[in-house]
């Protein structure tokens, strides 16, 4: 007789999470859209090589990841996951302007005028 073993699978961390204050103007830009995802990612690019993108897309892409957090879907392009793995998405104002923000536990350098960052991709275990 063959007996089965039933594991259950520990619930799998998020992989970007949300501010408040970023989930808030998420949901009003797109409310203000009326339909559609926020999508993020990364590119090659700036001084210090790497640069985060923010975009507006209708649907997920084939492999995208798509993850909810404080009420809010957003979209995390596949080939970013390994790079934005851990990070949190805020949303800051200040008297001169206001803008997303990654806090990114991969980022190990940003250049001068914060327009770009170095992400070591997280080695998967």
């Amino acid at each position: 007789m063959t007996e089965t073993i039933t594991r259950t699978r520990r619930p799998r961390p998020k992989l970007v999470t949300l501010t408040d204050a970023a989930a808030e103007r998420v949901r009003e830009i797109l409310e203000e859209r009326g339909e559609g995802y926020l999508r993020v990612g990364v590119k090659n690019g700036g001084c210090a090589g790497m640069e985060y993108l923010m975009d507006y897309v209708s649907e997920p892409e084939k492999f995208d990841e798509v993850v909810e957090d404080k009420g809010v879907q957003i979209v995390v392009d596949a080939k970013a996951v390994l790079f934005l793995l851990g990070s949190v998405v805020d949303y800051e104002v200040d008297i001169l302007s206001s803008k997303f923000t990654f806090k990114n536990p991969n980022q190990t350098d940003a250049c001068g005028c914060g327009e770009s960052v170095t992400i070591i991709p997280v080695v998967e275990a």
